[in-house]
């Protein structure tokens, strides 16, 4: 590793020249608000699967960025199979370069077309799509047919899908969202306890694409019974050309104060038609891995007298049996004295165990079936002339989840997939201490001195948070054979991705061009690669071993270990969960971006999912804040744009086109409004205070750049405030380049109306967070995007001199920024810098920040040392040095400073 503190490689920017302008030159002044640029895109680009070619063909959706100014907006596509099949596709633009050309595009595989191991994508027309999927709107109902399955939603009432036909058969029919609202939380309350059930009701319904590959339908409402509502939820139905299934993305906003009523189940409920005789009715349930259990509503198999093995085998295998008066006789004339069991339950309780228990109908005992760890999340119900099968992503490890049948043996079975289990009690999200003596900032001020908790009476609460659930509903034509049914449950667990290559999105400067393909081709690059694939295969083997698993916490990771108990502070205040805290999310993705990794793409995927929805209000006064890291996830008091801000939520959403990530940026686009909401200074400011809309104070690190990206994301997108983001972005970058000091300032007076900063005095304010929460990669961005050289000199400024001598500070500010930490995480501003101005004795000081301050250096082990018990609850491999600050800094710090100085 010394090696790179001598040797050092400096990679330009080629359409940017060595900056000479200065804030408020009139050279500044005068650049045009659009970088200019001449590049080229490739005709194809390679295209295949995130992991293995999956046995079943669902459909795909999937982004592909472009260079600026290669791609116009309205650019045909077209996809080839690795066999040179044309294949259809649907193609559209989700992101734009400022001068109208196509930055990101985003295209759709029907499930009709041939499963190959890789595709190819070109710039040219398309072949037709022979079996489209259509949409036709009436009055009350909207219908999708896919050309297998059609499928009714409703407009208004409880029935989201009033029903699912196949080969014009009733498959399914009145899925609605079930809840139960329970109004106390302990089990000393338990002869007070009163317990209601409500159900979905519609508000409204909007058909957001129609097709010829892809159709998506969003559907809004609440949870209702006796005029009283709550659990507000958005809900997405997707359908493919050629699908037998239906992928609905259930989101469900929490709107109560968690205090005095508590979800004791959270479902989605469908009926399905039962037209065969009982023997040939058949469940379905996934267990561990392909594990499957196989029954009959009425079992033959085991009795006592036998029907015979081909009547055996048919019925294990799902096929119509033979007539009964074909059996032997001593079985089909006591066919009535056969138990039929009607109703199933998987019951996955923790993320360590699961049980199924089965009886003949209510009334009468359950029977204990088997169990085992960790349930695939899938099930079916029907017979051999069809049949609902079903499933929820990421079953067990979002537990408690529940998958049940009931009524199998009756006219109409129904399938519910409860997120949150009935029988798990209900979900407690009181806060998890008393708070006394917290009332005062002196006070308060002890708990961050202390626990680093910052609590604040009335902060602590779950008002507004919200989480996204994927289910899948597939209309069979009949009970699917052993293969078919494990090959679903896969697919339900981990959906079919397609992906680009890290080469094309690195050559497509996709994210600011700060990463580039993982590279060992010199000693020194090979030794920071083994510790990049180190650190997250630590994080992954502690989700595991730790069991970070649960509704609510599935996703994150832990701030901080404590050393002594071998264990991380899950217990200590602002040390436990860490809610994005220094870019973790960020880390991740770069990692992803350069590496093409399957297994980096699926946890960053689950820490968006998380941090995007739980860590987030999205309702109440604090909507589009974050919470900070603590025990809980809605706990801490400091409620922050650098949490909510969308920049760690841009990169899934432009690899998936997910349109669910898509509305946690556009929530954002207004959230400079928070500011007269909450005051970011009440702790310590001790004059009145009234919030003023044309001078409210805003930091220029984490609070402008969780701003900027929000800005940045709708612009680019062309949502339906663009407009409005675009004139605060400019005014912001604009008004930024013309203070004194720039970034150095650390604040300024924001006017909500204009946009713009007001004048600032030449001063000093500089935090060691400031750029650390997605502010490096944002203006890597619009500086690639927009020409504003005074803007470009700021940051640069800023990049200069954080980690720079406190003489070299303060002869160009007036001041020295006083005893500065986080300086490894740091080195990736000087780099950039030094790439920028193509400054060589930057990008020697940049490898030596890196290599040798503070954070992760050659002096630590790079190794983990195994604990068993009793040292230890469970067998884990430690490493005590490493936490989540240091690691996220670590990581986008290492990624980029060898994209930028090789």
């Amino acid at each position: 590793m010394q090696e790179f503190s001598r040797r050092v490689f400096v990679r330009g920017v080629a359409a940017t020249p060595l900056l000479a302008a200065v804030p408020g030159s009139p050279a500044a002044a005068a650049a045009p608000p659009l970088r200019a640029a001449v590049n080229t895109a490739p005709d194809t680009v390679p295209l295949k699967w995130l992991e293995d070619t999956p046995g079943t063909n669902v459909g795909s959706t999937w982004g592909v960025p472009w260079p600026q100014g290669a791609v116009p907006a309205d650019s045909p596509f077209a996809l080839t199979s690795a066999e040179g099949t044309a294949v259809p596709v649907q193609s559209w633009p989700i992101g734009y370069w400022p001068d109208g050309s196509l930055k990101w595009s985003a295209h759709a595989l029907p499930a009709s077309a041939p499963l190959s191991s890789s595709y190819t994508l070109s710039r040219s027309a398309g072949a037709p799509v022979t079996t489209a999927v259509t949409v036709a709107e009436k009055h009350d109902t909207i219908t999708v047919a896919t050309g297998v399955i059609s499928v009714v939603i409703g407009r208004r009432g409880s029935s989201l899908i009033r029903s699912i036909t196949r080969g014009g058969v009733v498959v399914a029919r009145d899925l609605q969202l079930v809840s139960l609202r329970q109004t106390t939380a302990d089990d000393e309350d338990e002869r007070r306890t009163s317990r209601e059930r409500l159900v979905s009701t519609i508000r409204k319904v909007t058909v957001e694409q129609r097709g010829p590959v892809r159709a998506v339908v969003r559907i809004e409402g609440d949870h209702r019974r006796r005029g009283r509502s709550w659990l507000p939820f958005i809900v997405r139905l997707y359908l493919y050309a050629g699908a037998e299934h239906v992928r609905v993305v259930h989101t469900f906003l929490f709107d109560s104060e968690g205090q005095k009523e508590f979800i004791a189940g959270l479902g989605v409920r469908v009926g399905v038609p039962m037209r065969d005789e009982a023997y040939d009715r058949h469940i379905r349930i996934s267990g561990d891995g392909d594990g499957l259990l196989r029954e009959a509503v009425k079992g033959i198999t085991g009795l006592r007298r036998d029907p015979g093995a081909a009547v055996r085998t048919a019925q294990l295998a799902g096929r119509k049996l033979p007539d009964p008066a074909t059996w032997d006789q001593r079985v089909t004339t006591r066919l009535p004295l056969i138990p039929t069991w009607g109703d199933y339950t998987l019951a996955q309780l923790s993320s360590e165990g699961y049980t199924i228990r089965k009886r003949t109908k209510a009334g009468h005992a359950w029977i204990d079936v088997d169990a085992g760890q960790r349930a695939g999340g899938f099930g079916y119900v029907g017979g051999v002339s069809g049949g609902l099968g079903f499933g929820m992503r990421d079953f067990w490890q979002k537990y408690p989840a529940q998958l049940d049948i009931r009524g199998a043996d009756t006219a109409e079975a129904q399938a519910t997939l409860w997120l949150w289990s009935p029988e798990a009690g209900p979900m407690d999200t009181r806060f998890y201490h008393d708070g006394l003596g917290q009332d005062t900032y002196p006070e308060q001020l002890e708990g961050l001195n202390i626990t680093y908790e910052d609590h604040e009476p009335g902060f602590g609460t779950p008002y507004g948070i919200a989480r996204t659930t994927e289910l899948s509903f597939f209309a069979l034509a009949a009970t699917p054979s052993s293969v078919e049914a494990a090959a679903l449950a896969r697919t339900v667990k981990n959906p079919p991705q397609i992906v680009a290559p890290p080469a094309h999105l690195a050559a497509a400067g996709a994210f600011g061009g700060l990463f580039a393909p993982v590279d060992r081709s010199t000693p020194d690059r090979a030794e920071i690669e083994d510790r990049l694939d180190f650190l997250f295969a630590y994080y992954r083997d502690q989700v595991e071993s730790r069991h970070w698993y649960g509704f609510w916490n599935y996703g994150d990771v832990m701030h901080t270990p404590d050393v002594d108990r071998h264990v991380w502070r899950y217990d200590v205040g602002g040390y436990a969960w860490d809610n994005s805290e220094l870019s973790p999310d960020l880390w991740l993705w770069f990692a992803y971006l350069r590496s093409g990794r399957a297994d980096i793409f699926r946890f960053a995927e689950a820490m968006t999912r998380h941090t995007g929805e739980v860590d987030v209000y999205h309702l109440g006064k604090w909507a589009g804040l974050g919470t900070r890291h603590g025990v809980q996830h809605w706990a801490d008091s400091a409620k922050q744009q650098r949490i909510s801000t969308a920049v760690y939520r841009r990169i899934f959403y432009f690899l998936t086109a997910d349109e669910r990530v898509g509305d946690l940026m556009h929530e954002l686009v207004d959230s400079d409004r928070t500011f007269l909401a909450l005051d970011p200074l009440r702790k310590i400011r001790t004059e009145p205070y009234t919030p003023d809309p044309h001078a409210l104070s805003i930091g220029l690190g984490t609070d402008w750049s969780g701003l900027a990206a929000a800005w940045l994301t709708e612009w680019e997108r062309r949502g339906p405030k663009a407009a409005i983001a675009e004139k605060k972005l400019l005014a912001t970058m604009r008004t930024i380049g013309r203070m004194p000091n720039g970034f150095v300032t650390g604040s300024g007076l924001y006017d909500l109306d204009t946009g713009e900063f007001a004048p600032a005095a030449k001063t000093v304010s500089v935090s060691h967070l400031s750029a650390m929460f997605g502010q490096v990669e944002i203006c890597a961005e619009l500086i690639a995007l927009i020409d504003m050289p005074a803007f470009e000199a700021a940051w640069l400024q800023y990049c200069r001199l954080f980690n720079a001598t406190r003489e070299e500070q303060a002869a160009e500010t007036g001041a020295h920024f006083g005893n500065l930490i986080l300086k490894q995480g740091h080195s990736r501003l000087t780099a950039y810098a030094a790439s920028r101005l193509g400054d060589a004795t930057l990008a020697a000081r940049a490898w030596r920040e890196f290599t040798t301050t503070d954070g992760y250096t050659d002096a630590l082990p790079w190794r983990t040392v195994p604990l068993t018990g009793p040292e230890v609850l469970n067998p884990v491999d430690d490493a005590p040095w490493v936490d989540t600050n240091t690691t996220a800094l670590y990581g986008l710090a290492a990624i980029q400073n060898l994209a930028l100085l090789a």
